[in-house]
């Protein structure tokens, strides 16, 4: 059994916040209020500022001298920009962590049977929740603290969760695409990384 996951107070207030502006609480353009946040959370605003400066950094929202914070104007464009870059780190970490892969892919197989049973129900959430955890056990294999680092800098999980809401509302069937990269890994393709590569391009959102 896997641990629990457990989400410190600026994560949960991360998704509070990303949930309001993929619902559209809070349209492109409005300024988000701080101090309201905190006040319906019944928490202090220095987790609430720390969450707001993660999702700025990521560019969902923009901060302005004397207009506050506010959210910005995403195109597909923005969505799509970060899956070039993923691939590549991607490509990279499946090459470097072929050997360690090919031999256990107990963690792989753990997320593709989670990822059967989000398939089974439509569940959204958990499918983006497993598919991102599955691609980070591929870079966390691959050995390299410097390109888990900059993978994850990205916000792949929030990246991913705005695509399928706002630009991909078919179902989608995560599982199949997912355990036929463990067979490749499994059976040692020699071109995995190419694979893998291409695997992640194909997911770029679609108006």
């Amino acid at each position: 059994m896997s641990p629990p996951v457990v989400h410190s107070l600026r994560e949960q207030i991360r998704e509070h916040i990303l949930e309001g502006i993929v619902s559209g609480r809070w349209q492109p353009g409005e300024r988000i209020v701080e101090r309201r946040i905190a006040a319906e959370l019944l928490v202090s605003q220095t987790p609430v500022r720390e969450a707001l400066r993660e999702l700025e950094s990521l560019r969902l929202i923009e901060s302005a001298p004397n207009k506050g914070v506010r959210v910005r104007e995403l195109t597909a464009d923005d969505l799509r920009e970060s899956y070039p870059v993923r691939a590549g780190l991607e490509q990279v970490a499946a090459e470097l962590a072929a050997g360690a892969l090919a031999e256990d892919t107990t963690a792989l197989d753990r997320e593709v049977e989670a990822l059967r049973e989000a398939d089974r129900t439509a569940d959204g959430e958990a499918q983006v929740r497993h598919t991102v955890a599955f691609h980070r056990e591929i870079v966390r294999a691959s050995g390299n603290s410097v390109l888990l680092h900059t993978w994850e800098s990205l916000g792949i999980e929030v990246w991913t969760t705005l695509s399928i809401r706002w630009l991909s509302p078919e179902p989608w069937l995560q599982a199949e695409d997912h355990a036929q990269l463990v067979a490749a890994f499994r059976r040692r393709d020699p071109d995995i990384g190419e694979l893998l590569k291409t695997h992640v391009l194909g997911c770029a959102p679609r108006i």
